[in-house]
């Protein structure tokens, strides 16, 4: 761990962000930190120091995260009138977090190095519950060096923390981490829906193909989800679909067809059209249910 308090910047304080920023807090590191939405009251509470936009946040920090929903999020927060590339100074470090494009994430890198700063990208998969329990997987892209230099603060966040490559390639891994949750969290739906719909219990399912090579943590966490109905989020069914989108998006880049990452996102596109946009996205079972005019019994 980091001994010796540093100066960082906190972009972004959604419900990832907010507790990727309070761990670092309680590690003694001095905040500086800036986000659209409501302060959580955690943050506002702590002595992280607020700031009126990003320049502000790049001007007092050394190392500078952020934590938004989308690419033109990120774009607007680095290169934006009042955004973070205005504030900064050589010898700086931006880290993005977020699950944005590949693409977009090697030209705003190239951006940052023309100012004399290093740029990682840093997507996380783990959800809230990783957020909170500083249990993170985190997938980097950028310099050996950069990374060495930041791994202590993404050690107080997350617990597998993997240099994949250059800047992009963790943005690449998040995409690819995204592609095998959703497929997984179609054949749990499909499994369980079938379960209850030839009269099995699907809990007593969930339980038998848990102790096999079915057993999966989306079995476990999502599929427990499904049968409880518990759809509030966790991770929403909208992000879900902004990540399956930059993967068939640069599938089309490359040339190639991802056809049951298109099938997972087209179910997804059901539940948003059912209202399902801010569901959790374990709830994919519902537009498997509209179409077998079946749903899995609340236990």
């Amino acid at each position: 761990m980091t001994t010796q308090p540093l100066k960082i910047g906190f972009i972004g304080l959604g419900i990832m962000g907010a507790p990727m920023a309070g761990h670092l807090i309680k590690a003694g590191h001095q905040l500086f930190v800036y986000t659209l939405g409501k302060l959580p009251p955690a943050i506002a509470e702590s002595s992280a120091t607020v700031c009126t936009h990003a320049r502000g946040v790049a001007q007092r920090a050394d190392i500078v995260f952020i934590m938004v929903p989308d690419t033109p999020d990120v774009d607007a927060a680095l290169f934006g009138e009042t955004g973070v590339a205005s504030g900064l100074s050589a010898g700086k470090t931006v880290v993005d977090m977020s699950s944005i494009s590949p693409i977009a994430t090697k030209q705003f890198a190239q951006r940052i190095a023309a100012l004399g700063c290093d740029y990682l990208d840093a997507p996380v998969s783990g959800g809230e519950v990783g957020a909170k329990n500083a249990t993170l997987s985190i997938m980097v892209g950028g310099s050996q060096a950069a990374f060495e230099r930041i791994r202590p603060l993404f050690e107080l966040m997350g617990k597998n923390i993997t240099r994949v490559g250059e800047n992009g390639d963790g943005q690449t891994a998040k995409v690819a981490n995204q592609i095998i949750v959703a497929l997984n969290i179609e054949a749990v739906a499909e499994a369980l829906l079938f379960a209850a719909r030839a009269g099995a219990d699907p809990a007593r399912v969930r339980q038998a193909l848990m102790g096999g090579f079915a057993s999966s943590k989306i079995l476990e966490v999502h599929g427990e989800r499904m049968i409880k109905r518990t759809f509030e989020p966790g991770f929403r069914i909208g992000l879900h679909q902004k990540d399956l989108n930059l993967a068939l998006e640069t599938a089309r880049t490359l040339g190639m067809s991802l056809p049951n990452t298109a099938t997972a996102q087209e179910l997804f596109n059901a539940c948003v059209a059912h209202g399902g946009k801010a569901w959790d996205h374990s709830a994919m079972v519902r537009a498997l249910e509209k179409m077998a005019n079946f749903e899995i019994p609340a236990q």
